[in-house]
């Protein structure tokens, strides 16, 4: 697996990485939602330099300029909720892209720390011979994320495959190397610590979904 972590050079990424972890701001979701949305656009700008391109030619009004235009096609494909509002980021940058939407979950089926991942939907273009740029925020086992790749893979064969999160654990990307094709690329905001026994992100941001959309049942 190639593994891209984008904060191991300052750049504005890292200022707004910076605001959605403060405890200080988890009182504005709008602030969160954004900041998950500009680090998507980011993480699009930086993964397009891993794209294909071919040469066109523009006519301007006054001659024609050589140019080169994105030659891959794109399925942007979230896992629900939390990947919402780092879609609408990647969109933003990638708009002719189509669109796929899975939600998974921890189930915890004996009320303890011990959790299944369940993936209940799927609404998923064809991503037959396609880029599949696969985004959720949190990386935190990677069983998530190894779930819905298993899901989507019912459908179809992709060309290649984009994991974009923005904080990860090592634990998670050794779960990914070990689950996932070796021609994957991980892209990465933030690389933390560890997981904790309940297996969260430590020392992460909480739970991203919620501070994005507000507490669940």
């Amino acid at each position: 697996m190639q593994i891209h972590n984008l904060s191991e050079n300052n750049s504005v990424l890292n200022h707004f990485l910076a605001q959605l972890r403060d405890v200080k701001t988890h009182n504005d979701s709008m602030r969160f939602r954004r900041n998950i949305e500009r680090i998507g656009e980011i993480m699009a700008y930086e993964l397009s330099k891993k794209l294909h391109y071919s040469d066109i030619e523009i006519t301007t009004p006054l001659g024609i300029k050589k140019t080169t235009q994105i030659n891959d096609q794109l399925v942007l494909c979230s896992i629900l909720r939390a990947g919402l509002p780092m879609h609408q980021g990647f969109l933003n940058y990638y708009d002719s892209a189509e669109n796929g939407f899975i939600s998974a979950f921890r189930h915890h089926p004996n009320n303890d720390d011990y959790f299944e991942i369940k993936v209940d939907y799927q609404a998923v273009a064809d991503i037959n011979n396609k880029n599949v740029l696969l985004l959720d925020p949190m990386l935190a086992t990677g069983q998530s994320i190894v779930a819905v790749y298993n899901k989507l893979i019912e459908k179809g064969t992709p060309k290649e495959i984009h994991i974009a999160v923005v904080i990860a654990t090592p634990e998670g990307i050794s779960h990914l190397e070990n689950n996932l094709p070796e021609n994957c690329h991980l892209w990465i905001a933030s690389l933390d610590d560890k997981l904790n026994e309940h297996n969260y992100i430590v020392p992460g941001l909480g739970d991203a979904g919620d501070l994005a959309y507000g507490k669940k049942l």
